[in-house]
């Protein structure tokens, strides 16, 4: 059985009993990237571009690696490598101010 299928089978159950999909990051990449666009488009949060300009801004040399979306906080979190280590940012998506930082 295929990832698909099966994860299409498991949250089928969760619809019929009103318990709602899972949160974007609990997804797939393109299943994350729409929820995001959707986000954006009904102005919950500011486009991506903008907030990843502003988190380059704070982390200088360090490599972008990828990022998350958080659809139940609307909130980014961006990947990025630095002196070896990995970083994690937490953006809101809202402000596009950074809300934490984990590493």
């Amino acid at each position: 059985m295929s990832f698909r299928l099966l994860f299409a089978a498991v949250l089928a159950p969760l619809g019929v009993l009103g318990m709602g999909m899972p949160d974007a990051s609990a997804l797939g990449p393109k299943d994350e990237q729409d929820a995001a666009r959707r986000a954006m488009l009904d102005g919950r949060v500011m486009p991506f571009a903008i907030i990843k300009r502003r988190v380059e801004r704070e982390m200088g040399d360090a490599t972008y690696l990828g990022s998350e979306f958080h659809e139940h906080s609307n909130r980014y979190r961006l990947k990025y490598v630095r002196d070896g280590r990995v970083v994690w940012v937490d953006v809101d998506g809202r402000t596009g101010e950074i809300a934490g930082w984990a590493r």
